[in-house]
Formats: C-alpha cells, sequence, structure tokens
C-alpha cells in the first residue's frame, strides 16, 4: 500500500446525498447543510461556486469541483444572483423565508429543478458525516478544489449521470460505490498535479527511504514497531530515519503508526459484529484497554462511544 492508496483508503460513503439538480437563470443555491465533503460535476450548462472567503470559481461541463466544509459557501448561474433556495442540515432544502421546497421542485428520482430540460445540469454527491473520509485527507485539502474538464480523461461522470436517476434494488449501494471511485479519481489526479506543492505526506511518497518506511506502517500496522525495527528495515541508521520522516511527513514514525492504526480501528468499529478486542489485536494494540486509552486520548471518545454514534447516524 503506498502513502496515496493509505491517504484514499478512507472515502466510503453510506447512503451518501446523491441529486441531480437541472436549473435555469438565474439560480442561486446557498449551501448550509455542514456537510465535511461534497463532491459536485457539471453535465451540461455552467455554475460557479462562491466560497465565503476566497474567489468565486467558474464551472464548465464535464469539471468537478470537491468543496470542503463545513461551512457555508453558495453555488449560483451568477455570483451575483442572490441566493433563492437554502440547503440546510439534513439536506433539506427551502426559500430564504423557509418555505419547503422538496415537493415542489421534485422532478422524479434524486431529480430536482424547475423544469427537465433547464439550461444547467449538475450532479452533487455529499459525504453526510465525517467518520466516512479520513481526517488525514480532510486536513490534506484546501477549501475548494476544481478539476476542469480538459485536465483528465474519466468516465466516472457521465455513468454517474446515468445511474443516479435509475431506482434499482441496491442502487444505493451503487451510487456510494460510484461516488466514492469519482472521488478518488479526482483526488489522485489533483494531488499529481500539485506534486511540488502538495502535502508533506504525498511529497514524501517518492523519497526511497521514508516512502519505504510508510508503506511498511500502512501494510503491517499490528507488527510491533519501533524506530529501531523500521530503521533496519529501510537500511539507514535510526537517527537518519526520525529525522528525515519528522522532516518530510510533519510527526515522527511512532505519532504517525498511532494515527493510522487509529484511523483502521475507527472504520474496524463499523462494523457491529466485530469486538473491541477483535480490532485492538488487528491494529497492533496489545488489549482493548490500551486500545481505548489511545482512541480517548487521540479522538476524545472511547471506541464503544464511537461505535454507537456511527451506527446512530446509520
Amino acid at each position: 500500500m503506498d502513502a496515496l492508496t493509505g491517504l484514499l483508503d478512507g472515502p466510503r460513503a453510506r447512503g451518501a446525498f446523491l441529486l441531480r439538480s437541472i436549473m435555469d437563470p438565474p439560480w442561486s443555491l446557498r449551501i448550509h447543510d455542514e456537510a465535511p465533503l461534497t463532491v459536485m460535476a457539471v453535465l451540461r450548462g455552467e455554475a460557479w461556486v462562491v466560497p465565503d472567503a476566497g474567489d468565486a470559481v467558474r464551472m464548465g461541463a464535464g469539471d468537478v469541483a470537491i468543496v470542503r466544509g463545513p461551512e457555508p459557501y453558495t453555488v449560483a448561474d451568477d455570483p451575483a444572483t442572490v441566493p433563492q433556495i437554502v440547503i440546510h442540515l439534513g439536506q433539506h432544502c427551502a426559500t430564504p423565508d423557509g418555505e419547503p421546497l422538496e415537493q415542489a421542485m421534485d422532478l422524479g428520482v434524486r431529480t430536482w429543478g424547475r423544469r427537465a430540460d433547464g439550461s444547467t445540469s449538475l450532479l452533487t454527491g455529499t459525504y453526510q458525516f465525517t467518520g466516512e473520509i479520513s481526517r488525514r485527507l480532510l486536513g490534506a485539502l484546501p477549501p475548494l478544489v476544481v478539476l476542469r474538464d480538459d485536465e483528465w480523461d474519466c468516465p466516472l461522470i457521465p455513468l454517474l449521470g446515468n445511474e443516479i436517476v435509475k431506482d434499482e434494488p441496491g442502487q444505493e449501494a451503487v451510487l456510494d460505490r460510484l461516488l466514492d471511485l469519482l472521488l478518488i479519481a479526482v483526488l489522485r489526479t489533483w494531488f499529481a498535479a500539485q506534486r511540488a506543492e502538495g502535502p508533506a505526506w504525498y511529497r514524501a511518497h517518492g523519497d526511497p527511504v521514508v516512502g519505504l518506511a510508510v508503506r511498511l506502517l500502512q501494510n503491517n500496522p499490528a507488527h510491533p514497531w519501533t524506530v529501531t525495527k523500521l530503521a533496519a528495515e529501510t537500511g539507514v541508521s535510526r537517527a537518519a530515519l526520525a529525522r528525515r520522516f519528522t522532516e518530510l511527513i510533519g510527526e515522527p514514525p511512532m505519532a504517525f503508526l498511532t494515527g493510522w492504526r487509529l484511523t483502521l480501528a475507527a472504520d474496524l468499529l463499523a462494523e457491529p459484529d466485530t469486538t473491541i478486542g477483535a480490532v485492538a489485536r488487528q491494529v497492533g494494540y496489545g488489549s482493548p484497554f490500551a486500545l481505548s486509552a489511545a482512541f480517548k486520548r487521540v479522538r476524545g471518545v472511547s471506541p464503544q462511544e464511537h461505535r454507537e454514534t456511527r451506527a446512530q447516524r446509520a
């Protein structure tokens, strides 16, 4: 497992909110849903993404945007258009005065707007809970990422556009996986373009020592790693590894390992039939108590509390 795979292994949509919006100018949507991450793709027409802080960005057909929440933002036909619709927490839509719009603008399966042949068609996929995305991924992203149609070649946007309007058995799972694939494909392309200015973990991917160390830790988190053992595997001294790892990654090897183990544990705890003891063994902790202590110290809640919260949101 390379550094990028380890980072992108986190996104796993579960019942994600997916919608095709069909609009005619003038239109403006004020997004107040507090979602941690949203993926938008323009099928036809154009749209502007207007962050509360930062420059407005125009999107054309085939362009994709990733918006990191939970701060509000606006999507419109023009940055100057006054918001007519507000998307609230839970994806409830209403006028600025609070009048519900779900029924009035329903155009069929996962399709919403004023009329079916509107000039702009926009796909939106929303990760509704932070637990569906690794913290390391969220921390690596700017508030807004836009990938232009001519910057990549990917069949996922038209495929998602076709699948989003289907109402067949298992369709929710199909759409969740397509959203995950689209997010990962966009980020992989974007991170590659940002190689020189990208986050530390990405720049370290190509380092022969630190890149190997990261892969060793991620591929075998249950191993009783120490800096000495890791240095022996990478062929450098303990001091040299610790210094270079910290310089490139931004934290010491064992701190990185702790974060990776707890990220894996958080995902494994979402499985209802998995015991905390089994999770502890899988990620390298000698007992449920040791995992619980580390989990609460880093994440602020116990593994059981984390599991209960995830179950309530599912």
